[in-house]
């Protein structure tokens, strides 16, 4: 029994091992510029989606603790501790909402926003492929028509987390749509002044208010490979990038260790 129990845990070790070597040797296709052209107010008003999850409330936090955010809108079923303490502190906006393929409702809010961050999904094991592509396509795409037609001025930019293993060619479900959802939203974009990216992410850790000892041994273990992200440094991510106006184009997809140079490109310029 020890025996066997020493045999699993060897071959964990070398799985996470070749995990990181991998992760280290081919992620991080995008050199962040130093003198990047930059829009201090392309944040001014942020929404953020999903932002009762795991991804979305570090995404949320990010937003809330940024300067240059004057606004954050929020759009969802139910609120949370992060949400209430925002909405008491009167930066956050929050408007209980039921039907994610509807946002007609909030057109004049709209029409505000310069950024969304899109941290809105669930997994694929806890749904079929029908309620998942409902969820990670039909409401995105819902979600950008509404935005188009009530705003169609720059700045503009929605962040959508697709994550590691997104593939329009996979052997997955999962893989093929959220695929097929970075090319149509990059679609919808092209002809107007909204850029879209899609972060292929790995780990995402949750914010240190959510983290317990697991979560922590998780980013330990992955970060070697960079391909670990706190789910707030994420969102800081989106936030660098969305002041940088020139630098990527829309439909841009940006890997785990992007965003981490992302994130420290963020942190770096706040610390000036």
């Amino acid at each position: 029994m020890k025996r066997f129990f020493l045999s699993i845990l060897v071959i964990f070790a070398l799985l996470v091992i070749g995990f990181n070597l991998w992760g280290y040797a081919t992620l991080g296709t995008i050199d962040v510029a130093e003198n990047a052209e930059r829009q201090e107010d392309a944040n001014a008003v942020v929404l953020v989606m999903g932002a009762t999850g795991s991804a979305g409330d570090g995404l949320l936090k990010a937003a809330i603790e940024d300067p240059s955010v004057k606004k954050v809108y929020v759009l969802t079923r139910r609120s949370t501790p992060r949400i209430d303490a925002g909405v008491a502190s009167g930066k956050v906006d929050m408007r209980l909402h039921k039907d994610f393929t509807d946002y007609s409702a909030f057109a004049t809010e709209l029409a505000e926003v310069n950024t969304v961050l899109w941290g809105l999904g669930t997994s694929s094991l806890k749904v079929d492929d029908a309620t998942y592509t409902r969820i990670h396509v039909d409401f995105t795409i819902a979600f950008i028509k509404e935005w188009l037609s009530a705003r169609n001025e720059a700045p503009m930019a929605l962040h959508y987390i697709t994550g590691m293993g997104t593939d329009p060619k996979g052997d997955a479900h999962w893989a093929r749509e959220k695929g097929r959802l970075e090319r149509e939203m990059a679609e919808l974009a092209a002809p107007t002044p909204l850029r879209t990216f899609s972060y292929r992410s790995a780990y995402i850790r949750p914010t240190s208010e959510n983290s317990n000892a697991l979560t922590y041994l998780g980013e330990l273990l992955l970060k070697p490979g960079k391909l670990v992200i706190t789910s707030k440094a994420l969102g800081q991510a989106m936030l660098e990038i969305s002041t940088r106006i020139t630098e990527l184009p829309n439909g841009t997809l940006i890997d785990n260790a992007d965003s981490i140079a992302y994130a420290q490109a963020y942190q770096e310029s706040m610390a000036q």
